[in-house]
């Protein structure tokens, strides 16, 4: 197979059917090794959260699937870590969406002159960022997507609705066993006409917690699975 990138939590591969491969590592982001979903640089290594990153992202495609959502999901073999998908190209160089329902992490890091931490933000909060180490990811409106001519704004709208619905459809089952979502961070990418979700739904890059506790990523996909 031909490597076409290596990214901070994933390699990327060409396959000869025309799909891609991707293939999960056991690296997080975070900083100081402490995790942190939110951060741009890999900061630990966890032993089988790629195995872990990968069964949850399976999981929530599949709901996606149910409820009618497009992704780039195709199938997946979790003893070798690795989920086989639809071709798509990504926005820019690389676009990341986080969606916030509670004011945290580089959130507060940036306004926490306005707001506490800890403070729900009704109806979730979607924010994009260029997939950027050296500049610190920055972040980037949906009039500078349009702007820069990245993304239109029809495609940016369509987004934004996929954005709050994937969110809503992830914190809804994580509520159903007694967790509570704060933050979590998509790529998307243009598949045929149309913007669609790419990369996972992982574990390791969603922020939830169990009371005033947060879930560590190994330990979300043991609740997520064992129910």
């Amino acid at each position: 197979m031909k490597k076409l990138y290596e990214g901070k939590t994933k390699d990327v591969f060409e396959l000869e059917n025309g799909n891609v491969l991707l293939k999960f590592k056991d690296d997080c982001t975070g900083k100081d090794g402490v995790f942190d979903p939110g951060e741009n640089t890999v900061g630990l290594t966890i032993e089988g959260i790629g195995k872990a990153n990968l069964e949850t992202s399976v999981h929530y495609f599949e709901l996606l699937k149910q409820a009618g959502i497009k992704t780039h999901y195709v199938s997946a073999n979790v003893e070798d870590a690795t989920m086989e998908v639809l071709p798509a190209t990504v926005f820019g160089h690389g676009l990341e969406v986080i969606c916030r329902l509670v004011a945290t992490g580089s959130f507060i890091r940036r306004y926490g002159e306005y707001i506490a931490d800890g403070t729900p933000l009704e109806g979730g909060y979607v924010e994009c960022t260029f997939k950027n180490d050296a500049k610190g990811d920055p972040l980037v409106t949906g009039e500078g997507l349009a702007a820069l001519g990245v993304m239109s704004p029809e495609l940016f709208e369509s987004m934004k609705k996929q954005t709050l619905a994937i969110t809503k459809i992830v914190a809804d089952d994580l509520k159903s066993i007694g967790l509570d979502l704060w933050d979590i961070k998509f790529e998307f990418g243009y598949n045929n006409g149309e913007v669609i979700l790419i990369d996972e739904i992982a574990s390791g890059n969603m922020r939830v917690y169990k009371g005033d506790q947060i879930v560590e990523p190994v330990e979300l996909t043991k609740l997520i699975l064992n129910r």
